[in-house]
């Protein structure tokens, strides 16, 4: 339980409760783009004969944040970036108490943890697009591989490839970022991503409502339907 849930359970005797902060969307991509880019990765290490399952992969990958930056602006509340994107001072300062285990609880994405979503989501659809017009200097090449001249593709193909070793150094701090939230502050962040809930002893903290499937679903189905029409084009 957070530390400073603790004091104030102490000193009012508020009962804590949980509350649904992330939606079924977002939980879903999160894990999804784990999946994905853990099978990007191994399918490249793996050589040619598994490039077509690296392409299918990148391709989720490429749907999968172009859903989650549409989302970002028509989803839930905590999963749009207007609610949870601060400013520089915030930030400074969530950073420079969260050693003295001073820093604010955020519901939704804490100020660090939102500049990290920024940067992992940015990293990944640049990664995704590089992808498209790649090639391995071999037999293979990305489906829009032909709009571009051979130069320009193997700066992006050279782009590609290291970009996967920053969102990999991305992901590290990320996984060290949850495992002191924990330490420091008590909160399961890991566990609030696979549940959707987190716990409050605030009386205004709400709830949302719901996960605005049908939304997300047809949003997903625009995306689908637009990307397979480029790579079909292509």
């Amino acid at each position: 339980m957070n530390t400073d849930i603790k004091l104030h359970i102490q000193i009012t005797g508020a009962t804590p409760r949980n509350i649904l902060v992330w939606d079924i969307p977002v939980r879903v991509i999160h894990w999804l783009l784990v999946v994905m880019m853990i099978i990007a990765y191994s399918t490249h290490l793996l050589g040619y004969d598994y490039y077509e399952y690296h392409v299918w992969s990148g391709y989720c990958v490429c749907v999968l944040v172009a859903f989650r930056i549409v989302w970002g602006i028509v989803g839930t509340y905590h999963a749009r970036f207007i609610n949870f994107i601060k400013g520089p001072k915030s930030t400074y300062h969530y950073l420079r108490k969260i050693s003295h285990k001073e820093s604010k609880t955020y519901m939704g994405h804490n100020p660090l943890g939102a500049l990290m979503v920024v940067a992992l989501l940015a990293g990944l659809l640049v990664q995704s697009i590089t992808g498209l017009f790649a090639n391995d200097e071999v037999f293979n090449v990305g489906p829009l591989y032909l709009y571009i001249d051979e130069e320009l593709s193997l700066q992006l193909t050279s782009l590609h490839r290291l970009l996967f070793y920053w969102i990999f150094a991305a992901v590290v701090i990320h996984i060290l970022a949850i495992f002191l939230h924990r330490v420091l502050k008590g909160e399961q962040l890991a566990k609030a991503m696979l549940t959707g809930k987190k716990l409050t002893y605030l009386h205004n903290e709400s709830s949302i409502p719901s996960s605005k499937l049908k939304l997300a679903l047809a949003i997903l189905l625009v995306i689908l339907v637009g990307f397979i029409s480029l790579i079909q084009l292509a």
